[in-house]
């Protein structure tokens, strides 16, 4: 009896130490505006990016099961001709706060140019080496954009590899003449977000989400007041960037994912500290004034 008691131990340990996938994603495929036509090839769609996304490795990331990064994907369709689907993508992230039960919102994006051919049942190919269709593509962007943006956010360039991988899919995409990869035009769309990362320039924007992260957020549960003062020196980070290219597409990707927790994270600091904060989000975001008046408070 001992003997399969250890055995089973052995199993369950062996099991426990098996680096999981490194993503837990919700996917929708929003048909609604889609009239008339067999619904059931979007429910076909959903399952097959929920399991390409899942049950992939994407690295050689140590990741246990509990510690995938939680995310989700909404893809609204706007027109399908044929076998040729033109849509907008959002992509979200979140990763858990030390000590706590809260949550923040690593990435919020929002890409309008986003098209693909799909016929019902056509497998979803992995394909390091070349873009073999544009939704995998374009899926494979994002994981790998989640992926950097997040480690990033537990160590200085954490996240260098991943934005290297969808630096190399930019590249590739950019030789189909699918939208959404080009240097040229949108300042919001995938060879942008991807630029922003690994641009030299842009490094004290990396510095500022290791810093606001895992200096800031990470260390309040012990000291609201030392994670909270380094918050504010992640964003002065920030008014370096606005100062580098004031169109830069950080700006708003800091917007959508931070500004609201950025507000409450100063509701009860010193009058003194919500004054700097205001004054550097006013500059900022200056249509972003109902957002930012409960500072000044």
């Amino acid at each position: 009896m001992k003997k399969w008691g250890l055995l089973l131990l052995l199993i369950l340990c062996s099991a426990w130490g098996v680096p999981a996938q490194e993503l837990s994603c919700r996917v929708q495929v929003n048909s609604d505006k889609i009239q008339g036509t067999n619904k059931q090839v979007f429910n076909t769609l959903q399952q097959a990016i929920t399991e390409y996304i899942n049950t992939r490795k994407w690295s050689e990331a140590q990741i246990a099961a509990n510690e995938k990064i939680d995310c989700s994907i909404l893809i609204i369709v706007n027109s399908v001709t044929d076998t040729r689907y033109s849509c907008e993508i959002q992509v979200q992230s979140r990763r858990p706060v030390y000590n706590s039960s809260y949550t923040t919102t690593m990435l919020n994006f929002r890409d309008t140019e986003f098209e693909f051919t799909y016929q019902e049942y056509d497998p979803l190919v992995h394909n390091e080496m070349t873009m073999e269709n544009n939704l995998t593509g374009v899926l494979d962007f994002y994981v790998y954009m989640i992926l950097g943006i997040d480690f990033d956010s537990f160590s200085p360039k954490g996240g260098e590899y991943f934005f290297r991988q969808a630096e190399n899919l930019v590249t590739m995409g950019q030789s189909t003449q699918e939208i959404g990869w080009t240097g040229f035009g949108s300042n919001r769309n995938r060879h942008a977000l991807m630029s922003a990362f690994i641009e030299t320039r842009n490094e004290p924007f990396r510095e500022l989400w290791y810093t606001y992260h895992r200096l800031g957020l990470d260390e309040m549960a012990l000291s609201v007041d030392k994670g909270r003062a380094k918050v504010s020196e992640a964003l002065k980070k920030l008014v370096e960037v606005y100062e580098l290219s004031s169109t830069s597409v950080l700006l708003p990707l800091f917007n959508d994912s931070k500004l609201d927790e950025v507000v409450n994270i100063y509701s009860e600091a010193p009058r003194q500290e919500k004054d700097e904060v205001y004054k550097i989000l006013n500059r900022l975001y200056p249509t972003e004034t109902s957002r930012i008046e409960s500072l000044r408070k």
